[in-house]
């Protein structure tokens, strides 16, 4: 059986984890040894885990673990740490041109360790077993909310932080609705693309649970390949549609000094850098620290909104629905040279050996 060991996150902001502690419950009861690390950041407590019976190492130690142990987390590594001699289970953001992925790799390639990357577990369909797409969705569309808010104050939204559950988020929002509406503003309408997905699922829960008006369009209302001025007929436009070259430019730059009602672009899928960003108006990514891009001022607000690790908003949440769909394929891990670890190992091979 597999020795799993649950490192503690290094990024700011992640309160995140890939496995809670009725899963690693599950794990030991299918003979798999668990180590996890003690974390200052982590949403949920490590006495929680302590319950389980699995082992308990401190923060970051992980280096100095058994080399047949298999290292798991979800975001990457700092740049500069050791070689690295273990297998890793996170995701790597190596594979797509990512300025880090060749150094990443050349880690794993002299240290004799492998990298299965959590976004490359796929199915017989080459869909991904375990995403975090609903909560991405539901958070974008929260921030994409509060962006509005503040422009209903003339002001730009601050910095925004993580929720204990998704019900204080609502009830936040809710209030902050009701306090616009008292002022005199009329009530937002939002359109979401991709909404047949994970990711506009979410999106689309958000709306509903503020009561706002909103419009679901997916592959057969984008099919025509645009232009979409109906986009700009809404207040909020929640982007979920990953960038492609199969997919249409949603809102052009020519839209920023057009006649619009549109305010806000929550662009979800975060894909500024991409020859093919559907929303190219604007040209970087923003953060819980500063969320908020400011494309046009007053009188005719353009906010856009690009947080590439939105579900760290709702960590628990977010951590217990990935943790459930990818515990099936944990317990499977004493066997990874099948299924879906195979499949991660193909395309870490496939890179690696171009380092």
């Amino acid at each position: 059986m597999a020795h799993i060991w649950v490192r503690s996150e290094q990024r700011a902001f992640e309160q995140r984890v890939g496995a809670t502690p009725s899963g690693v419950s599950r794990l030991i009861e299918a003979g798999h040894k668990v180590t996890v690390e003690e974390s200052a950041s982590r949403a949920i407590d490590i006495s929680l885990y302590e319950k389980t019976g699995c082992e308990i190492a401190p923060a970051h130690s992980w280096v100095e673990a058994p080399s047949d142990a298999i290292i798991f987390g979800l975001k990457e590594l700092d740049e500069d740490g050791p070689d690295l001699i273990h297998r890793h289970i996170m995701f790597g953001h190596a594979y797509k041109g990512q300025a880090e992925g060749p150094a990443l790799l050349a880690r794993f390639k002299r240290g004799g360790g492998a990298l299965y990357d959590l976004e490359y577990l796929l199915d017989e369909n080459k869909r991904r077993v375990a995403a975090f797409g609903y909560w991405a969705g539901f958070a974008g569309a929260a921030v994409g909310v509060m962006a509005w808010l503040s422009q209903q104050k003339r002001e730009k939204l601050g910095a925004v932080g993580v929720y204990g559950n998704k019900d204080d988020l609502i009830n936040e929002l809710e209030s902050g609705c009701s306090d616009a509406y008292d002022a005199g503003a009329f009530k937002p309408n939002m359109i979401v693309i991709g909404a047949k997905g994970r990711v506009g699922s979410g999106a689309l829960e958000l709306a509903r649970s503020l009561d706002i008006v909103v419009t679901e369009w997916d592959m057969a209302e984008t099919a025509h390949s645009g232009p979409f001025p109906e986009i700009l007929d809404h207040s909020i436009f929640v982007n979920c549609i990953l960038a492609s070259p199969n997919v249409p430019v949603f809102v052009p730059k020519s839209a920023v000094v057009s006649a619009r009602k549109l305010n806000v672009i929550a662009d979800v899928s975060c894909d500024p850098n991409s020859p093919y960003n559907p929303v190219p108006v604007y040209d970087h990514s923003t953060s819980f620290a500063d969320p908020i891009i400011r494309v046009a001022d007053a009188p005719s607000y353009l906010d856009v909104m690009a947080i590439d690790n939105l579900p760290s908003m709702l960590p628990v949440e977010s951590s217990e629905d990935y943790a459930s769909q990818l515990l099936p394929h944990l317990i499977s891990l004493d066997d990874m040279d099948q299924g879906v670890w195979a499949g991660a190992y193909k395309f870490f091979e496939q890179h690696s050996a171009k380092i």
